[in-house]
């Protein structure tokens, strides 16, 4: 009998889009918190724009092949704004904060409709609830529960910032089993990448593993189609996932 269900956060309680000048902006807003550290980088909104994607993608690469989340004042002075020169010890008295901003604040996020619902469905059939997330923010995922109003029915927040283990690796589906005293047979994830949520729950021997649709990650999910690592449900919306739990656990 499935006791748990776990969710991811981006893409799967939320979705997100970059509207047209978002970077620029997000570089804007990153220069001047900078220098409200005495940090000035030197450079303009568009070069820094440039730069924080590049170096992005670099890290993601990186993390991808490693399954390892590095420490945000790492991330920050090896990756993102290796270009400019700082210290990790430079870095590390705001690298929570800039962490949280880039997470929070360089694209528009929109919550997935029947959010709260679902989870309030979820808990007073008597399920369990956790996330497990990569993110670089030690600090953005428990501010988006509070915000979404679902803090309250989440047991357990497992993430790759705090473990330093990256989805799709077993370890961080290990590290939630042992916080909730449960086994693979008894717990659920939800998700919405083949790359790190299918091929995570299926490497962790979870019972169930529940896609929901965000045709916003095509990109990273390319040659995956159709593979080896496949749902056993792809859902549109978290609405359906009630239903799902009540038909698994009657079987």
């Amino acid at each position: 009998m499935i006791k748990a269900v776990l969710f991811d956060l981006g893409g799967t309680m939320h979705t997100a889009d970059s509207p047209s000048g978002r970077n620029l902006w997000f570089a804007r807003r990153l220069l001047d918190r900078l220098e409200d550290y005495g940090i000035r980088l030197g450079t303009t909104p568009e070069q820094l724009a440039l730069q924080l994607h590049e170096n992005g993608e670099q890290y993601k690469h990186l993390s991808e092949q490693t399954l390892r989340e590095l420490p945000a004042a790492t991330i920050w002075s090896e990756y993102y704004l290796r270009d400019y020169g700082l210290s990790k010890e430079t870095l590390e008295p705001m690298a929570e904060e800039l962490s949280f901003l880039y997470d929070y604040e360089r694209v528009r996020i929109m919550r997935r409709p029947h959010l709260k619902e679902t989870m309030e469905q979820l808990h007073r059939m008597g399920l369990r609830l956790g996330v497990i997330s990569n993110i670089i923010s030690t600090s953005v995922v428990p501010h988006f529960l509070r915000e979404y109003g679902i803090e309250s029915y989440m047991e357990t927040v497992i993430l790759s910032s705090s473990t330093g283990i990256r989805k799709p690796s077993p370890d961080i589906f290990r590290v939630a089993e042992r916080e909730l005293g449960l086994e693979p047979n008894e717990l659920a994830y939800v998700g919405d990448t083949i790359s790190r949520d299918v091929r995570g729950t299926r490497a962790a021997g979870w019972k169930l593993m529940i896609q929901i649709h965000n045709p916003g990650i095509a990109h990273r999910d390319a040659g995956l189609e159709g593979g080896p690592y496949r749902p056993d449900y792809l859902i549109q919306d978290l609405s359906e996932i009630p239903a799902i739990l009540e038909h698994e656990n009657s079987l």
